[in-house]
């Protein structure tokens, strides 16, 4: 099989909120950029059944037609999009080099993508238990009872009785954020003390609306496709028992991880793999590289914060090609 050779002058990796928005500012600057789908086409939002926090649907949207939405509008503004899993790059010297092949599993290049300037918006993925009844619809109660984001998700369980799994910070903002709406949040930890920071432990166990299940694991979660969450299967470490806790959500909270693998030793990255830029741009420390969305973002992790840095990405990546094309006609 012959490889197939792209050249653009942007290409963005990765399709979700962030690499999309990216891809409209770019097309309408008439920068025919190229966006590579990558294992995940659409991003979070697609596993996501209601969105009700995105500007402009004021009776909510959901998260695979809105994802829909954003691929039609950079579409029609002249963007190309593949779908390829990246293998490797080579980002020393420009044009820089992606090179592509089918499947994760595959083991032949089949695409050669030559890249003026790049934008990475792989996101990042949280981190599931990998138990019955967690993965998405259909196959699960994912986005149907079960959810990563409090943020995104917690008004939908208003009066409601939920369990939050974890034992960290992210596990205790969940919490406190959910009691804004829940009726109860049952807080359940494989351990006997928490490993989050002393002043976010202190607010959650001074809470009146908040239990804690000490050396208890979440097995199975348990409903169905009609109702939701019923009930999770729990069992306790120091007692070797198995029991049943009725409840109406479960939001896993151990964390998200960037999808940056790919970057490792090349662009600067935090502890997390978070990737990291400079000052108020999107800039990694690669001229002509850009990061954007929840690849860079470890904070905030939201569809429109990530557009907002999709839409800041393409722009810089635009201010530097028409600055490398000023200095190459000065060259001249």
């Amino acid at each position: 099989m012959s490889e197939k050779q792209i050249h653009r002058k942007v290409v963005i990796l990765g399709s979700g909120p962030a690499g999309l928005t990216a891809a409209v500012y770019a097309g309408r600057a008439q920068l025919e950029p190229l966006v590579i789908d990558g294992p995940q086409p659409g991003g979070q939002l697609t596993i996501t059944t209601d969105v009700e926090n995105y500007p402009g649907f004021s009776n909510g949207i959901m998260g695979p037609i809105l994802m829909d939405e954003f691929r039609e509008q950079a579409l029609r503004f002249g963007t190309e999009i593949i779908n390829v899993w990246i293998d490797r790059v080579d980002l020393t010297q420009r044009p820089f080099t992606l090179f592509g092949k089918e499947s994760e599993d595959s083991t032949e290049i089949t695409t050669i993508i030559k890249a003026d300037t790049l934008i990475v918006s792989t996101g990042a993925s949280a981190k599931w238990l990998g138990i019955p009844g967690e993965a998405p619809v259909p196959e699960g109660l994912g986005g149907n009872g079960v959810s990563a984001c409090a943020t995104c998700d917690g008004f939908f369980f208003r009066d409601r009785p939920i369990v939050v799994v974890g034992g960290g910070d992210t596990a205790m903002e969940e919490a406190l954020f959910l009691t804004k709406f829940a009726s109860k949040v049952t807080l359940v930890h494989r351990r006997h003390e928490f490993r989050a920071s002393k002043i976010m432990q202190d607010r959650v166990l001074a809470h009146d609306k908040i239990d804690v299940m000490w050396n208890t694991e979440v097995r199975a979660i348990n409903g169905t496709k009609e109702v939701g969450v019923e009930s999770v299967t729990l069992f306790n470490s120091e007692t070797n028992e198995e029991s049943t806790f009725p409840t109406q959500g479960v939001f896993i909270a151990i964390g998200h991880e960037p999808n940056t693998g790919l970057f490792k030793g090349i662009l600067d990255m935090d502890d997390v793999g978070y990737l990291i830029t400079e000052g108020k741009t999107m800039r990694t420390n690669i001229d002509g590289v850009f990061a954007c969305g929840d690849a860079q973002d470890a904070y905030y992790r939201q569809a429109i914060t990530a557009a907002g840095t999709g839409c800041m990405a393409a722009i810089d990546a635009e201010r530097f090609l028409a600055e490398h094309e000023t200095e190459s006609a000065t060259a001249a």
